[in-house]
């Protein structure tokens, strides 16, 4: 996820610039997929999914391709009525020593509230009762009689959910980041809209049930908590089925299997997935789409026709993203990769799930109106008005491009998410740190490799540096960042400044220890060792003293100060509204600040941090 917490609104405003629908696949006969073997003829149209040459790759990986759990999904959408309904069949084999006792299905719907209820039951044909489980999003069958290991055990369940509405504004831009001066805790917050309804736009994610990974002593890992991402899954095939309206098109994460119009004047759509950790579905009304093609991948951009122009930017930012991620990181494995613009709520830029990642309605509007991101706020207009005198027109071009390259920073972050946490797996509430400072330092060397070493110094600055600095001008406290996503009792304010402002500059420290080679050596080495596995906290700083062994002890202290102690003032020192506007440079870097417009900025910043 790419959140932007309320000093994101300062940065912006006293720093300026830091420098047709496309084409259904065919369904395919299993026989005509090469590389599938002699697997299940459904198994054989998930591996569509994946690319030839990954097959063999993911296997080696994950063990015989036709064990891994699969899931069979139909789902009917009445966005009208926001409603969703369908069935849902989970197929796995009992795993570990000991015979299989009980299952655990995750909704992160759930986490506020029962938007969504499983019924009917049945477990390997016979009915069974599904209990509470010990979080709100999870649900437990009992496994009776148990399942011994290498067992197979399928659970067929009914689904019915009603959809909340999106919080209001959430597609327009000042809407859209409304949860930035409140602390991220406006209706839709906690899961930032994942599961919402507008006129256009459904978003289903977390509708489809699913096991959730478990822990050493057999217990569930933690569901979403408040802030920060929802859940993640072990590697699984989907089948799936939406159907939706006429006018309507559904979206997921897959290789698309074709369109089917019913008799009623709906129309039914396909996807088969292989291998992802996730499965997010959204419906849309109306939107245009663009593609393109990296390396046998099909990149595609869904975008509301009237933000056509820069729908057809985020397809070009993402096709250079995975390029230069592709030749550095690996191959994606799978065969297409999908952005789609929806009205995130709760101060986030963008969520990710393998296969498919969405980006704010409101990044894709912020260039054309810049200032709908501050008006209307309480003492906001005054400061606006002071400061505007003093800056003149110019400052709307600068706010403009310094907010274009927001929005190509944040789908670089979320493109560089398919390999932190989608191939890469990582346990994202409890070690929220680990994929989503690499996917933030990823998305920082993609501004290198794409724009330069200057402009990804002035980037740093404003997406890593400033954000940390505005948060302990606000009265934040610096602290540890590898803690669980529940630990940050600050909220998104604390999560953001240290999780996605700090902590990835231990990277760029560690790259500075070892030299470029070492380091993207060990940074190749990490994605190729763990693709498809799952990474533990310290597992890139092992891979990293791996590829420069003599560096190994620093790099381990490395890690500790800048992720386990308290050294963010020394390392990325203080700053004041003045000093940050002299280091951004450009026109604003000769500007002097009234006091009285210094004065109520300053005052200012508690509000938009939430403090």
């Amino acid at each position: 996820m790419r959140t932007f917490p309320g000093w994101w609104l300062l940065c912006v405003l006293v720093a300026g610039p830091a420098v047709a629908a496309p084409p259904r696949a065919p369904l395919s006969t299993p026989a005509s997929i090469p590389g599938a073997g002699s697997v299940a003829p459904e198994v054989q149209l998930c591996l569509q999914h994946l690319k030839p040459s990954e097959r063999d790759r993911a296997a080696r990986a994950l063990g015989p391709l036709d064990g891994l759990p699969r899931y069979r999904v139909q789902l009917e959408v009445e966005p009208k009525e926001r409603r969703v309904s369908g069935k849902v069949q989970v197929e796995l084999v009992a795993k570990g020593p000991d015979p299989l006792t009980e299952l655990y299905l995750r909704l992160t719907p759930n986490a506020r509230s029962r938007q969504v209820t499983l019924s009917a039951a049945k477990l390997n044909g016979k009915a069974v009762t599904l209990e509470p489980g010990p979080e709100p999003t999870l649900q437990r069958v009992a496994v009776e009689p148990p399942v011994a290991p290498g067992g197979t055990v399928s659970l067929e369940l009914a689904v019915k959910g009603t959809v909340p509405r999106a919080a209001p504004g959430a597609e327009s831009l000042a809407g859209g980041l409304g949860g930035l001066m409140g602390g991220g805790k406006q209706s839709g917050a906690e899961d930032h809209g994942a599961f919402s309804a507008t006129a256009d736009v459904v978003s289903l994610v977390g509708v489809v049930p699913q096991v959730p990974p478990m822990d050493a002593q057999g217990r569930p890992w933690a569901g979403p908590q408040g802030q920060g991402d929802l859940a993640l899954y072990e590697p699984a095939h989907v089948l799936a089925t939406l159907t939706v309206p006429a006018g309507w098109a559904a979206h997921a994460t897959g290789t698309p299997l074709g369109e089917v119009p019913e008799r009623d004047g709906r129309v039914r759509y396909s996807f088969a997935a292989a291998a992802v950790r996730d499965f997010p579905v959204l419906v849309t009304r109306g939107y245009q789409s663009a593609t393109a093609t990296v390396n046998s991948v099909t990149v595609e951009s869904h975008f509301a026709p009237q933000d056509a122009e820069v729908g057809k930017r985020v397809l070009k930012y993402a096709s250079q993203a995975l390029s230069e991620f592709e030749k550095r990181l690996g191959p994606l494995p799978y065969t297409h990769f999908r952005v789609v613009q929806a009205p995130l709520s709760g101060g986030a830029g963008g969520m990710e799930f393998p296969g498919l990642v969405t980006v704010a309605t409101s990044l894709y509007r912020a260039k054309a109106n810049p200032m709908a991101l501050l008006g209307g706020m309480p003492g906001m207009d005054e400061a606006l008005q002071q400061f505007m005198g003093a800056q003149g027109a110019g400052l709307m071009a600068q706010l403009g491009d310094s907010l274009e390259r927001t929005l190509e920073f944040t789908v670089a972050h979320e493109v560089a998410h398919q390999y932190f946490a989608g191939l890469v797996g990582s346990d994202p509430i409890h070690d929220p740190v680990v994929d989503e400072s690499l996917a933030q330092y990823a998305a920082l060397l993609y501004i290198e490799w794409a724009h330069g070493k200057e402009a990804a110094e002035s980037l740093k600055q404003e997406a890593l540096v400033m954000p940390y600095q505005l948060f302990r001008m606000s009265g934040g406290k610096d602290g540890r960042a590898d803690r669980p996503a529940g630990d940050f009792t600050g909220g998104e304010m604390e999560y953001g400044a240290l999780v996605y402002g700090k902590a990835p500059l231990l990277h760029q420290a560690s790259r500075e220890l070892m030299g470029d080679e070492a380091f993207f050596k060990g940074l190749r080495a990490y994605v190729d060792t763990y693709r498809f596995k799952w990474a533990c906290r310290s597992c890139f700083t092992q891979e990293l003293a791996k590829a420069s062994p003599p560096n190994a002890k620093a790099l381990g202290a490395l890690r500790t100060r800048w992720w386990e102690e308290a050294h963010g003032d020394e390392d990325l020192g203080k700053a004041d509204l003045q000093g940050l506007m002299g280091a951004m440079g450009g026109d604003l870097g000769d500007v002097k600040l009234d006091a009285q417009t210094q004065k109520l900025l300053e005052e200012l910043i508690p509000q938009l941090m939430g403090q």
